[in-house]
This record gives C-alpha cells, sequence and structure tokens, in this order.
C-alpha cells in the first residue's frame, strides 16, 4: 500500500484511530515522528564525555549522567569540537546544546550537538556555591536543625570507600579511645556516577535501624571532581531528612562540600571524626578518678567540719554537765511549787471568812431572825383553812376575824377584837 494508492483523506487523523484494517503507511508515520520530533526544543545538558571518536568532518561521541548509570549517544561537527580552547577528550565534564533528529528513511533517532562546552573547576565551584546560597535559604543548615550527638554511641554507622584509609582511620582511632564501640560498615562508591545513589541507600537503611546511634560519612579527600557527590542536592537533602545524627568526614579544607554544611557535626579528617564522636576512655577514668578524689576530699572536709562542731557543742556547760541545767530548774520548780500552795492556801482561808461573813448577813437579814426577837406573822385565814394574806392595817382584820399566827417556834390560830386601844402595863 502506498501514499499513491491511499490518499492521506482516507487514512486516520490520528494513531489512535487506526486498525488491522485500516492502518497508516511506515512513511506517514515517520513523517509524524520527525514532524513532532523536530517540534521539541533544544536543551543543554550535562555529563562526561566517555567515548569520542572522529571520522572526517563528523564526531561521534557518549555522554554519560554524572550521577546515574544513563548514557546518551551523539554526534557532532568536527568544526564545533574544533571551536573548543582545550581539545575534548574522555573523561571531560561538558554541558552540550542537544537537538534530537529523526531519519526518515531509517528510522533512526539521532541526537546532534549544536554547541559543547567543557566545565571548568571556575563554573563547579560557582555551581555549588549557588546550591549552597539556595539550600541556606531554605533554612536546611539552621542551627535548629542540628541534632545533638550521643555522648557515648554503642553503634556507630560507617559509610566509607571499599577498603579505604578513611575507615581504618575512623575504626582504629574510635576503637583505641572506647574499645567497646560498635560499627555498622556500609562500603559504597565515593566517587564517580554511581556514588550519590548508592551513598544515599546506605544512609537511608543505617537510618532506619534503631541500633544506630550517630552516622559517619567518611572520605579522605580527594580531588574536587571527586568530591562533587557530597555536594549533590538529592544527598544534601537526604541527610536533611535523617533522623539519625550525621557526621561529615570528608577530610578537604580548600574546597568544603556542602555536606558539611548539612551535617550535624563536622570533623575536619576521618580520624577527627572518630575523637569527636566518642570519649576517650583513659580521659573518662581519669576523669572519674579525679572526681572521686575530689568527693572524698569534700566528704573528708565536712566530716572533720562536723566533728569540731560537735566538740564544740560538747565543750558547752550546758553538755558538759547536763545535770547542773535540770537541778538548777528543779529548784525553780519547787520554789514555784511553794509559793503557789502558799497562794492558793491564802486564797482559800481568805475565800472562807468571806463566805462565813456572808452567812452571818444573810441569817441577820433572815426571817426567821426576825421571829426569833419576839415578832410574829399575822395571815388571815381563808376558806381552805391556810392562811394567805398578811395582815399590815388593823382594818384588814375586823372583830371576828379568824387569823392564824406565825412565831418562832410555830404556828397558832387566833380570832381578831377588832381595832381597839392597847394598854400598855
Amino acid at each position: 500500500m502506498s501514499a499513491e494508492a491511499t490518499p492521506e483523506s482516507t487514512l486516520p487523523g490520528t494513531a489512535a484511530e487506526t486498525s488491522p484494517d485500516n492502518p497508516w503507511p511506515l512513511q506517514l508515520l515517520s513523517r509524524k515522528l520527525k514532524a513532532h520530533i523536530e517540534r521539541a526544543p533544544a536543551a543543554w545538558i550535562e555529563g562526561q564525555v566517555i567515548e569520542l571518536n572522529r571520522r572526517g568532518g563528523n564526531a561521534f561521541l557518549t555522554l554519560r549522567d554524572v550521577d546515574a548509570e544513563i548514557s546518551l549517544p551523539a554526534s557532532v561537527w568536527s568544526t564545533v569540537l574544533d571551536r573548543q580552547k582545550v581539545p575534548l577528550e574522555r573523561g571531560s565534564r561538558v554541558v552540550a546544546l542537544v537537538k534530537a533528529d529523526f531519519w526518515v528513511k531509517t528510522g533512526r533517532l539521532n541526537m546532534s550537538v549544536k554547541d559543547i562546552r567543557p566545565v571548568g573547576l571556575g563554573d563547579l565551584l560557582a555551581r555549588i556555591e549557588r546550591l549552597r546560597q539556595a539550600l541556606a535559604a531554605e533554612g536546611l543548615f539552621a542551627d535548629s536543625r542540628k541534632r545533638k550527638l550521643p555522648l557515648l554511641p554503642h553503634r556507630i554507622g560507617l559509610i566509607t570507600g571499599r577498603e579505604s584509609d578513611a575507615k581504618k582511620d575512623v575504626m582504629r582511632n574510635a576503637a583505641l579511645r572506647w574499645p567497646a564501640v560498635e560499627f555498622d560498615v556500609r562500603e559504597v562508591a565515593v566517587q564517580g556516577n554511581t556514588a550519590v545513589s548508592q551513598i544515599i541507600a546506605a544512609l537511608k537503611r543505617l537510618d532506619a535501624d534503631p541500633h544506630v546511634d550517630v552516622i559517619v560519612l567518611a572520605r579522605g579527600g580527594g580531588a574536587l571532581e571527586d568530591l562533587l557527590p557530597f555536594s549533590n542536592e538529592d544527598l544534601i537533602r537526604a541527610v536533611s531528612a535523617a533522623t539519625t545524627p550525621v557526621v561529615s568526614a570528608i577530610g578537604h579544607e580548600a574546597d568544603r562540600p556542602i555536606l558539611d554544611d548539612v551535617a550535624d557535626l563536622r570533623a575536619s579528617t576521618p580520624t577527627d571524626a572518630a575523637k569527636r564522636i566518642v570519649p576517650d576512655v583513659a580521659e573518662e577514668l581519669a576523669m572519674v578518678r579525679q572526681a572521686r578524689d575530689h568527693l572524698r576530699r569534700s566528704i573528708s572536709r565536712m566530716v572533720d567540719r562536723e566533728t569540731d562542731r560537735l566538740h564544740a557543742l560538747r565543750s558547752r556547760p550546758v553538755l558538759a554537765s547536763p545535770a547542773s541545767m535540770v537541778d538548777a530548774r528543779s529548784e525553780d520548780i519547787h520554789r514555784l511549787q511553794r509559793r503557789t500552795h502558799s497562794a492558793v492556801s491564802t486564797a482559800v482561808v481568805r475565800a472562807l471568812d468571806q463566805v462565813h461573813h456572808l452567812r452571818a448577813q444573810v441569817r441577820a437579814l433572815s426571817p426567821q431572825k426576825t421571829l426569833d426577837r419576839g415578832y410574829a406573822v399575822v395571815q388571815l385565814v381563808g376558806e381552805d383553812q391556810a392562811g394567805h394574806h398578811v395582815v399590815s392595817s388593823p382594818d384588814e382584820a375586823p372583830d371576828g376575824t379568824p387569823l392564824s399566827i406565825r412565831v418562832a417556834e410555830g404556828r397558832f390560830r387566833a380570832v381578831s377584837a377588832g381595832a381597839g386601844q392597847l394598854v400598855e402595863h
């Protein structure tokens, strides 16, 4: 089937409308792919040159990602390469402007390099510094995010190169300072395009282990290009997200990687890291002995001081002869008892005299005493034959009125003879 045999107006308009009975011609698919790819703009990419072959006016190269095992073949005109001040070679780190091309006849996709530039140390440093400032603006380096290292870690997670000197330095110096320390070592690539992924994977495994108290990332220095994984944004964010304290021990003073800024503790070298994460057992024992001596001296001084105070107290008269104080107080008590008895007795006698006096007064005022002196009480006799009203006037007892008369020795009856003249003899 050809385009001449089948007009495009009768063909499906989109790939989704094709079917076994109404397919696209191959050339139509190729033309549509070419039109779609050509609409894609050129893009600047960064990578490392791992292959470079010149063939006449063309050159073929392969670029590999700096952080992953991904490569891309591309072609470039020799004139583009000739413009470089420093010839490109394998291992060069470059940025390239690439544009996808599709060959209709062969169905091949080719990445064409329109421009290529080597990445120098200055460019790398500037890029690292821009990333450092951006992450700092996010607050990833703030002191408030720093986690405190344990005083005595039981197990240390160590991420380092395979059979590296950094691994030996950390483990040897830590064991010398604290022999009981334990290590969980994860050997990874510490440079190259796989370093970042391996370091992040090891970091996450150690961070998930509850027995690991602190994590150390150690490498024994190196060139700036070799230390680029420790300034990778993915690794920096992974360290920031870790819940276990992280120590950076890269050992490169000239060009400090960003890992030093985000880590909870920065050590200048792997040896310095070992010294700062575990205490020195000899120093700790010396401090214990010093503290024990200080405590012993303090207790001795306190005991001596209290002994002197006891001697001073015992030398006082009141403690030297405590019975004298009791005897003196006993005499005071006896004297007070005598005074109290005398005072009470006097008061009782006076009270008795007063009672007798008051009794005599009461008796002198008693009606019985008046009767004893010859007086009588005259009362009218009522119907009940009992004396009631006291007669105080002769008019109250006319002639024939029955009377009841009370004298000192008793009571008797009488009849009034009426008012009359009293005859005195």
